[in-house]
């Protein structure tokens, strides 16, 4: 009797995982270009209705439709956070590359600086940033990616450490080649797969971020349909019994999070066979 191997089926789970959690994040995407702006219009006909089957999130105080406002708010969640992630990988990996290559001093002022960001209340640090730039979608990109490197960095800094003594790039150091020809053709994509996963596991606590800058009303103006505008205006209105405002946006932000934490992890281990089949 054939047996399938128990390693081979955590590793099936796996991927369907992976499969589910990208296919809910495209459908998402997807959602936000097909549905029309027409259902984020004003209608006074249709203010505070509970979800039903033609508005299956309910309509807020002003007759717009909640699903359509949720759908698109977590669109310009996913912009932003995108874009500030890819900031802060940018950041982490020249810092880390840095620190690694030029030297004890450039080390240990590096290391100073990681030391100095983690040791800042995060969010405050978040405002602080937020607020010297003027606010608006830059000033909470650059308030979440100065923010959001330092992780990153000490993994990058640990693996050019391993890497840089190995023979190919004494071999290469020998026939005269540039430190910047070794960190891009030898170093960088020796540790590409590591920088995709810490932008992947990255993702989700940037939009969480985001979503919490915009809650407090940094950045946006309150016609723009982002999750944290729309639960920050569905505060005033919760305890009139409007639970369907705070409870679906909030639902769909947590499960987009989850998704996005679950791709990087997923991908993580499957990038290290050994650990998953144990």
């Amino acid at each position: 009797m054939l047996t399938i191997p128990e390693g081979m089926n955590v590793r099936k789970k796996m991927i369907l995982l992976l499969a589910l959690s990208s296919g809910f994040l495209l459908a998402i995407l997807i959602l936000s270009f097909w549905l029309s702006n027409d259902n984020l219009r004003l209608s006074a006909a249709s203010k505070n209705l509970a979800p039903n089957l033609q508005y299956i999130f309910g309509t807020d105080w002003l007759g717009r439709d909640m699903f359509t406002r949720t759908i698109k708010g977590l669109r310009l969640s996913l912009a932003v956070g995108a874009f500030a992630s890819i900031l802060s990988v940018i950041i982490a990996t020249v810092m880390g590359i840095c620190a690694a290559t030029f030297g004890k001093t450039v080390d240990a002022v590096i290391s100073w600086l990681i030391d100095l960001f983690i040791g800042m209340p995060h969010l405050v640090f978040m405002v602080l940033i937020c607020f010297i730039a003027g606010g608006g979608i830059q000033g909470i990109v650059l308030g979440v990616s100065l923010t959001h490197w330092t992780g990153l960095a000490r993994v990058v800094r640990s693996e050019v450490l391993q890497i840089k003594g190995a023979e190919y790039i004494q071999i290469s150091k020998s026939y005269g080649k540039s430190a910047w020809y070794i960190a891009t053709k030898h170093i960088l994509p020796s540790i590409f797969p590591q920088i995709m996963i810490g932008f992947l596991l990255m993702f989700p606590h940037v939009i969480l971020h985001e979503a919490a800058l915009t809650f407090l009303g940094f950045g946006l103006s309150p016609q723009t349909p982002a999750i944290g505008i729309i639960l920050s205006e569905a505060m005033n209105h919760i305890s009139t019994g409007k639970w369907w405002l705070v409870v679906f946006p909030g639902l769909l932000l947590v499960l987009v999070v989850k998704s996005f934490d679950s791709i990087g992890e997923q991908l993580r281990i499957l990038m290290e066979p050994a650990s998953s089949n144990e």
